[in-house]
Protein backbone atom coordinates (compact mmCIF):
# COMPACT_ATOMS: atom_id res chain seq x y z
CA UNK A 1 0.00 0.00 0.00
CA UNK A 2 1.13 3.05 -1.09
CA UNK A 3 1.13 5.68 2.28
CA UNK A 4 -0.43 9.02 0.72
CA UNK A 5 1.02 12.61 3.04
CA UNK A 6 -2.88 14.24 1.34
CA UNK A 7 -4.69 10.94 2.82
CA UNK A 8 -3.36 11.04 6.30
CA UNK A 9 -3.35 14.59 6.93
CA UNK A 10 -6.60 14.72 7.23
CA UNK A 11 -7.07 12.45 10.36
CA UNK A 12 -3.87 14.26 12.59
CA UNK A 13 -4.28 16.31 15.12
CA UNK A 14 -1.47 18.89 15.88
CA UNK A 15 -0.83 20.53 19.77
CA UNK A 16 1.54 22.90 19.41
CA UNK A 17 3.35 24.57 22.47
CA UNK A 18 6.49 26.08 23.94
CA UNK A 19 9.82 24.18 23.55
CA UNK A 20 13.21 24.39 25.14
CA UNK A 21 16.47 24.59 23.62
CA UNK A 22 17.89 27.17 20.85
CA UNK A 23 16.51 30.32 20.56
CA UNK A 24 16.89 32.83 23.15
CA UNK A 25 14.17 35.07 24.43
CA UNK A 26 12.30 33.95 21.06
CA UNK A 27 11.59 30.38 22.47
CA UNK A 28 9.72 32.42 25.76
CA UNK A 29 7.67 33.90 22.92
CA UNK A 30 6.66 31.27 20.31
CA UNK A 31 4.74 28.08 20.12
CA UNK A 32 7.30 25.95 17.80
CA UNK A 33 7.38 22.52 20.03
CA UNK A 34 4.67 20.33 17.96
CA UNK A 35 3.57 17.57 18.98
CA UNK A 36 1.34 14.90 16.42
CA UNK A 37 -1.51 12.03 17.15
CA UNK A 38 -2.66 9.80 14.86
CA UNK A 39 -5.79 7.67 16.23
CA UNK A 40 -5.00 4.04 14.74
CA UNK A 41 -7.56 2.89 16.04
CA UNK A 42 -10.56 4.62 14.21
CA UNK A 43 -8.49 5.41 10.79
CA UNK A 44 -10.21 4.43 7.80
CA UNK A 45 -6.71 4.35 5.97
CA UNK A 46 -5.40 0.71 6.52
CA UNK A 47 -7.14 -2.49 7.35
CA UNK A 48 -7.16 -4.45 10.18
CA UNK A 49 -4.57 -6.40 9.43
CA UNK A 50 -2.16 -3.53 9.02
CA UNK A 51 -3.89 -2.29 11.79
CA UNK A 52 -2.69 -5.03 13.93
CA UNK A 53 0.60 -5.21 12.68
CA UNK A 54 1.28 -1.25 13.01
CA UNK A 55 0.25 -1.97 16.82
CA UNK A 56 2.63 -5.17 17.07
CA UNK A 57 5.40 -2.82 15.40
CA UNK A 58 4.85 0.57 17.33
CA UNK A 59 3.42 -0.26 20.71
CA UNK A 60 6.02 1.76 22.28
CA UNK A 61 5.13 4.72 20.90
CA UNK A 62 1.24 4.49 21.32
CA UNK A 63 -0.51 4.90 23.98
CA UNK A 64 -3.49 3.45 25.61
CA UNK A 65 -6.68 5.36 23.83
CA UNK A 66 -4.76 3.74 20.31
CA UNK A 67 -3.21 7.36 19.58
CA UNK A 68 0.57 7.19 18.10
CA UNK A 69 2.43 10.28 19.43
CA UNK A 70 5.10 12.19 17.76
CA UNK A 71 6.75 15.01 19.22
CA UNK A 72 9.01 17.37 16.86
CA UNK A 73 11.14 20.41 18.75
CA UNK A 74 14.26 20.89 16.82
CA UNK A 75 13.48 23.44 14.67
CA UNK A 76 12.74 27.19 15.63
CA UNK A 77 10.15 27.42 13.22
CA UNK A 78 6.30 25.77 14.03
CA UNK A 79 6.15 24.95 10.31
CA UNK A 80 9.10 23.05 9.69
CA UNK A 81 8.60 21.31 12.75
CA UNK A 82 5.00 20.12 11.50
CA UNK A 83 6.67 19.18 8.27
CA UNK A 84 9.50 17.25 10.18
CA UNK A 85 6.89 15.25 12.13
CA UNK A 86 4.67 14.57 9.52
CA UNK A 87 7.80 13.20 7.57
CA UNK A 88 8.60 11.02 10.74
CA UNK A 89 5.15 9.99 10.39
CA UNK A 90 5.38 8.48 7.02
CA UNK A 91 8.77 6.94 7.75
CA UNK A 92 7.16 5.05 10.68
CA UNK A 93 4.24 3.83 8.86
CA UNK A 94 6.12 2.81 5.97
CA UNK A 95 8.90 1.48 8.17
CA UNK A 96 6.41 -0.54 10.32
CA UNK A 97 4.10 -1.77 7.51
CA UNK A 98 7.17 -3.49 5.52
CA UNK A 99 6.86 -7.36 5.30
CA UNK A 100 10.70 -9.11 4.33
CA UNK A 101 11.03 -11.37 2.06
CA UNK A 102 11.52 -14.85 3.76
CA UNK A 103 14.87 -16.15 2.63
CA UNK A 104 14.79 -19.83 1.20
CA UNK A 105 17.92 -21.56 2.47
CA UNK A 106 19.98 -22.77 -0.50
CA UNK A 107 22.97 -25.45 -0.76
CA UNK A 108 26.15 -24.38 -2.52
CA UNK A 109 26.31 -25.70 -5.70
CA UNK A 110 28.37 -28.47 -6.93
CA UNK A 111 30.66 -26.73 -9.00
CA UNK A 112 31.20 -24.20 -6.00
CA UNK A 113 32.46 -26.86 -3.42
CA UNK A 114 34.13 -28.60 -6.20
CA UNK A 115 36.31 -25.21 -6.88
CA UNK A 116 36.52 -24.52 -2.82
CA UNK A 117 38.21 -27.72 -2.62
CA UNK A 118 40.69 -27.57 -5.45
CA UNK A 119 42.15 -23.95 -4.01
CA UNK A 120 42.25 -25.57 -0.41
CA UNK A 121 44.35 -28.60 -2.41
CA UNK A 122 46.32 -26.40 -4.21
CA UNK A 123 47.33 -24.32 -0.95
CA UNK A 124 48.03 -27.19 0.35
CA UNK A 125 50.48 -28.30 -2.17
CA UNK A 126 52.21 -24.66 -2.30
CA UNK A 127 52.89 -25.14 1.39
CA UNK A 128 54.44 -28.41 1.10
CA UNK A 129 56.62 -27.66 -1.59
CA UNK A 130 58.32 -24.30 0.01
CA UNK A 131 59.02 -26.78 3.44
CA UNK A 132 62.54 -27.43 4.06
CA UNK A 133 62.82 -31.21 4.57
CA UNK A 134 66.16 -32.08 6.93
CA UNK A 135 65.50 -35.89 6.59
CA UNK A 136 68.78 -38.38 5.49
Amino acid sequence: MELKKVDILKELTFKTSRSGGKGGQHVNKVSTKVELNFDLKSTSLFTEEEKGRLFLKLANRINSDGILQIITEEERSQIKNKERSIQKLLILLKNALFIPKIRKASKPKRSAIEKRLKSKQITSLKKISRRNEWLD
